[in-house]
């Protein structure tokens, strides 16, 4: 098969959570565990860190690996979903896995993945840590896929596991208070593993403390630090709670006996872009007028992007904005400006949500605007209505986001 007949057998036959929602959602490590045996257990093979949280684990992770290129380590890097090519997801030292590993990889494994029946997210973290294993990293920084307790990442045994923050998103798995989220999420603390948790909230404490208590494992909550003179490369001003997150999760690994020195920190936080090639948190699209995407598309997510968009100056807002069609529009349509102008769309999935039927339910909520038949189209039509001084921000679903970087 070649490297594009090798992606449309993976999107057709396996059922993938980003593209066809609930049906994709296995609540099972059995066959990650089945997989992980018919590779010879890779995961054994390489040190990691385990990524989890609702919003920041993708810059959180990207933000590490960066940090831990510039001490000298061959990183790899575990992420998802992909914005532009399936081989984001799996990358060392900031370069894609090959086209070639990818094609070999399934040709190898197609018999077994049938008579299995492995979902999309189990096959691409088989991938993943195969490939860790033969390229013999480091260490390998891996995001959780969604919640933690039963994701299938959460088969590694790291040096130390990281859960970022907490918020309302993937209810209809995970559960739809604070606390069932976190105790998912928390399914990521091992025993006698520290634990580093990015944000303090009420509702969450006691969750993590109970299970950091029962697994004898360490827990820190790094926004108890007062870190000063450490900027990213990504911008937006919520970058500062991940920011703590990693200075945290590398003094654990400090402690260790990793060589992580102040100026490897300095510079790999400066170039997460340059050294993991990570796209849409915050990205200038265009100068003149100015334009912006970012992938946030929770409540959580867009508090933080609202917040980010107050600080910009501007005449007028104009916004490009679509969504899946399983998003419970209430829980972040009150958080949208009233004064903006909407471009509705339709991200190019089958999970994506009608433009029309978006625009008539914010209309309901004062927030008007027309909608288009593609993203592009959407976005070409704000370039052309802003003026130079007016702002256009991008953004609603992280495959609204693909389409445009």
């Amino acid at each position: 098969m070649t490297y594009k007949d090798t992606l449309n057998w993976m999107f057709s036959q396996l059922p993938m959570y980003q593209k066809h929602g609930k049906s994709a959602f296995k609540k099972d490590l059995s066959n990650t565990t089945k997989l992980a045996k018919h590779l010879g257990n890779p995961e054994k093979h390489f040190k990691s860190i385990h990524v989890a949280g609702t919003n920041g684990k993708g810059s959180t992770s990207h933000m590490l690996a960066s940090v831990l290129q510039e001490a000298g380590y061959k990183v790899g890097l575990y992420t998802s979903p992909h914005l532009k090519d399936f081989r984001e997801r799996i990358k060392i030292n900031g370069v894609d896995v090959s086209e070639n590993f990818v094609v070999s990889f399934i040709t190898k494994n197609k018999a077994f993945f049938d008579a299995s029946a492995l979902s999309f997210f189990e096959m691409t973290v088989g991938m993943a840590f195969d490939y860790f294993s033969k390229e013999e990293v480091d260490i390998a920084v891996v995001e959780v896929g969604m919640g933690g307790r039963l994701d299938s990442t959460n088969i590694i045994i790291p040096e130390v596991s990281v859960i970022t923050n907490i918020g309302l998103d993937h209810t209809q798995f995970l559960g739809d208070t604070l606390q069932a989220i976190a105790f998912e999420k928390g399914g990521v603390i091992k025993p006698h593993i520290p634990v580093v948790i990015g944000e303090t909230q009420e509702e969450t404490v006691s969750v993590f403390k109970t299970l950091a208590k029962k697994n004898n494992a360490e827990i820190m909550f790094a926004d108890k630090l007062v870190v000063q003179g450490y900027n990213s490369d990504l911008k937006g001003s919520y970058q500062l709670k991940n920011i703590k997150t990693v200075f945290q999760t590398l003094e654990v690994l400090r402690r260790k006996g990793y060589l992580i020195t102040d100026e490897h920190l300095k510079i790999g936080l400066a170039g997460v872009i340059q050294n993991t090639g990570l796209l849409g948190r915050w990205q200038t699209l265009n100068k003149t007028p100015k334009a912006i995407c970012d992938t946030g598309h929770n409540r959580e997510g867009l508090q933080y992007v609202m917040k980010q968009l107050e600080q910009e100056v501007y005449e007028k807002l104009h916004i490009v904005f679509g969504v899946v069609n399983d998003k419970d529009l209430s829980t972040i349509i009150d958080l949208l400006p009233k004064t903006a102008a909407y471009y509705f769309c339709k991200p190019d999935i089958p999970r994506g949500l009608d433009a029309t039927n978006l625009k008539a339910i914010f209309k309901d909520y004062q927030l008007l605007g027309d909608s288009y038949l593609s993203v592009k189209e959407a976005y070409k039509k704000a370039l052309q209505n802003a003026s130079n001084n007016d702002l256009i921000f991008v953004g609603g679903s992280t495959f609204v986001v693909a389409e445009i970087i």
